[in-house]
């Protein structure tokens, strides 16, 4: 394991300390926390938008896509518990 050195303001520091202490970890567990969930939230928005780059160029391939107002109206049902039918997809192209 390697050491790293952080310059951070000492207002930081003591927030960094007063939040360590409410979740009972010492100041440098809980800024490996918060290093790891960075990392973990930047690695998942770059899953996410290498995903919608992939359907993107599968849409624009296929000439098929979702009409907005079908997706909502199937994610609204479904979160007040219906059953539905899922989107089919389109030709958007004319």
């Amino acid at each position: 394991m390697s050491t790293t050195s952080l310059k951070i303001s000492d207002e930081l520091k003591q927030r960094a300390i007063t939040a360590a202490q409410q979740q009972g970890l010492s100041p440098h567990a809980f800024m490996l926390q918060a290093i790891e969930q960075a990392a973990l939230v930047a690695e998942q928005r770059s899953g996410f938008v290498t995903d919608a780059l992939a359907a993107r160029a599968g849409m624009l391939q296929s000439g098929n896509g979702y009409d907005a107002e079908d997706v909502r109206a199937y994610i609204n049902a479904r979160i007040t518990g219906q059953t539905m039918e899922r989107p089919k997809a389109k030709s958007w192209q004319r």
